[in-house]
């Protein structure tokens, strides 16, 4: 290699030269649906089959239209077909498939039924892709040139109704993924309907819960609920249905969650009664027909089948989590967006595409009434019009002929130069100025309603009407309270065993059994990561974790992996998809909820809230308003209830103060503010909040007021001179507790 050729470069202009535009093809261009719930692959497939007028007549051999999208979708064939097959409603996998078809296209609960050939199958459009393709011809929507400019094609589909919430989407991204649940199109026509009229409307009330294709039963939870509409992030449980044969002896399951597969079932219940863990399983096998999905499970006498089925639940995928990530493509960028964001983002979409209909019908209709208007100034002497026109020697002098005796346009004068003689009726004129008055009140409407967002939205909501009651179709996934989970018996299935569970500065997190400590004890770390907490308990146990933004996210801790020592364990801000510059500051792990929180802030301030504020009834994973956000945080500690702690508090202008923290009174709220312990001037703040047998300061007794809240007093030159020893910083490094 010559070594005078090669052309050093910046890692960061590597990057930007190359990554970056790849990331941003990816987002925007294959992973991520824009607001008609569609993804550019999924679009032009749909587009080329409208374009093939596959809305109406017979199906067409799937590998037809496979060639015919190629035009617009440079992407393999087999590529394409699988985006197809996803979409069929012989796949099951959307709530309102958007092909109709004929023959194999495996199903979306197994991994195994494979789907048939491109050119063994058939398709068509269903007839719900007439809502999708509304008014398309009216340049409702932009059109852009395909990858080489021989052909046009949509940028978005006119939806009337809102497709990006009733078909689920999932994609992953670089650097970014997105997950939207489906949900049932009759709740989710009355929520857009609701909200137009009132944007304040509540959409609990019109919107009870996702609804999938494969049915199943979930496990609502309205806390959790609550936070996925509003932010678009969350999650919740799919359990799938079963119903029992006595006589036979055997138990069926018919239904399973979306996000599992009858494999993944069966092979779990095997691998249980393998190991010993299950022993009134016989036998299972998979016994789907053409009557849809069923696993039968043989069962031995005397089978408690209720707590069977809690076991089941439990250790199989027969239930399953749903993770949200509302992530939707607005005008280019990526917004992760809560329900009703969507469903304003997607009113919005639909307010520009019905007035570029109305913009298109008022052209047309000008035009007309311009034609007819010549016409009409013809007609005050329709015998000149015919005499001129058969006097004139050439046909190019027709029109030129006819503009000038009735002062009329080129335009019109062409028009009336192709009307037909057997046309010139009394009829056919009386007609013809009967349609100009038509025409001048369908103008003057369309023209005020362009002028009024009122009738616009007024537009959008018959239409969802129209939808909704065309194509409607009754709930699938059964909503179950978690009020009636019995709670009991599924702890009964949880492993229990002591271990630990070490928390770093680098947000990572491991839970290891002590039986594997034992014998590998060394901890794995990153060069420049260290471990900040350490914290003996079992795995029955519930962690709270603390994040910089005054948020808590609780979790039972069997919940979370099990890890090894050598490894790094679960990136915290991944794990619990935190927000941009989120990350974790503090864990508690505990039993009872028994102690208090300790809240030291910049403005001088402490709080004692009791930990048991942070128990709830449900599993809820996310708690806003963990503590104040009026004021940073610079001090987090869990402190038992009789436990009585000096702190030693340092402001920025040099003066210290001591205090114990029995003089903080116990507030019930969470997000209080407490109290004022060092009082501040405008210009200064709270530098440094640390125990005292860890300040290292000389002069202890120097800095013990008689009373709380004090001024404090000035560093003496020996303590000025000690290291500053933050609890953490912005980049999340602080150091360990003990």
């Amino acid at each position: 290699m010559d070594q005078n050729n090669i052309k050093i470069q910046k890692i960061t202009e590597t990057l930007d030269e190359n990554f970056m535009p790849y990331a941003v093809s990816v987002i925007v261009s294959r992973a991520i649906p824009e607001i008609d719930g569609l993804k550019p692959s999924h679009r032009k497939l749909l587009y080329t089959m409208y374009k093939m007028g596959l809305l109406r007549g017979n199906r067409t051999k799937s590998a037809n239209v496979v060639g015919q999208t190629m035009k617009l979708n440079p992407h393999g064939d087999q590529a394409i077909y699988e985006t197809m097959v996803r979409m069929t409603r012989g796949n099951e996998a959307l709530l309102h498939p958007f092909v109709d078809s004929k023959g194999n296209f495996g199903k979306q609960y197994s991994k195994d039924m494979k789907y048939a050939a491109s050119r063994y199958t058939e398709v068509k459009l269903e007839a719900i892709c007439k809502e999708m393709f509304r008014d398309i011809e009216k340049n409702a929507v932009e059109f852009i040139d395909n990858y080489d400019s021989t052909v046009k094609e949509p940028t978005m589909l006119p939806s009337s109704y809102p497709n990006v919430l009733i078909n689920t989407s999932q994609g992953i991204a670089v650097g970014m993924a997105s997950n939207l649940c489906s949900f049932n199109l009759v709740e989710v026509c009355n929520t857009a309907i609701a909200l137009i009229k009132d944007s304040e409307a509540d959409i609990c009330e019109t919107l009870k819960s996702p609804d999938f294709s494969t049915g199943g039963t979930l496990l609502y939870n309205k806390e959790e609920m609550d936070i996925i509409y509003a932010t678009g992030r969350g999650g919740f449980k799919l359990r799938g249905k079963y119903k029992v044969d006595k006589k036979k002896k055997h138990i069926e399951i018919t239904e399973i969650p979306y996000t599992t597969t009858a494999e993944a079932i069966i092979d779990a219940i095997i691998g249980m009664v393998k190991s010993n863990k299950i022993k009134e399983i016989k036998d299972v096998r998979d016994e789907t027909d053409l009557k849809g999905l069923k696993i039968t499970i043989d069962i031995r006498g005397g089978t408690d089948i209720k707590k069977l089925m809690n076991k089941l639940f439990f250790k199989t995928p027969l239930q399953d989590s749903f993770n949200c990530n509302f992530n939707v493509l607005i005008e280019g960028n990526p917004m992760v967006l809560g329900v009703k964001e969507i469903l304003a983002h997607w009113t919005t979409f639909r307010v520009s595409c019905i007035k570029k209909r109305l913009i298109f019908d008022l052209k047309k209709n000008k035009e007309r009434l311009h034609l007819l208007l010549g016409l009409d100034r013809i007609m005050i002497d329709i015998d000149e019009a015919i005499r001129i026109i058969r006097n004139t020697e050439k046909e190019v002098e027709v029109v030129p002929n006819l503009m000038q005796a009735f002062r009329i346009d080129e335009i019109q004068a062409d028009y009336i130069a192709e009307i037909k003689l057997r046309y010139l009726n009394r009829e056919y004129l009386l007609k013809r100025l009967d349609e100009i008055k038509e025409l001048r009140q369908k103008i003057e409407d369309v023209e005020n309603t362009l002028k009024s967002n009122f009738k616009i939205r007024k537009i959008i909501i018959s239409e969802l009407e129209e939808v909704r009651d065309k194509y409607g179709a009754a709930r699938r996934t059964e909503i179950r309270s978690m009020d009636d989970i019995d709670d009991k018996s599924l702890v009964e299935q949880i492993d229990e065993y002591n271990c630990m569970v070490f928390f770093t500065r680098e947000n990572y997190i491991k839970k290891i059994p002590l039986t594997a400590l034992r014998t590998d004890p060394e901890q794995k770390l990153k060069e420049s990561d260290k471990i900040i907490q350490e914290i003996s308990t079992h795995n029955k146990a519930e962690l709270i974790m603390f994040s910089n933004k005054a948020k808590a996210y609780k979790m039972k801790l069997h919940l979370l992996n099990e890890c090894k020592a050598g490894e790094f364990g679960e990136f915290l801000p991944v794990y619990l998809e935190l927000s941009v510059n989120e990350f974790i500051v503090y864990i508690v792990v505990t039993d009872d909820f028994k102690g208090h929180m300790l809240y030291g802030f910049e403005n001088g301030k402490f709080a004692k809230v009791p930990l048991s504020v942070y128990e709830t009834k449900t599993n809820r994973k996310l708690l806003a308003k963990a503590y104040s956000d009026k004021s940073e945080l610079k001090y987090i500690r869990h402190i038992g209830e009789n436990e009585s702690i000096e702190m030693a508090v340092i402001t920025k202008d040099k003066r210290a103060l001591i205090f114990n923290t029995d003089f903080i009174s116990l507030k019930a709220t969470r997000n209080t503010q407490g109290i004022t312990v060092i009082k501040i001037k405008e210009s200064d703040n709270v530098s440094e909040v640390i125990p005292v047998k860890k300040s290292r300061l000389k002069n202890i007794n120097d800095y013990r007021p008689n009373n709380v809240p004090a001024v404090g007093r000035p560093l003496s030159k020996a303590d000025s001179r000690r290291k500053q020893k933050t609890f953490f910083d912005l980049k999340g490094n602080f150091p360990p507790l003990k």
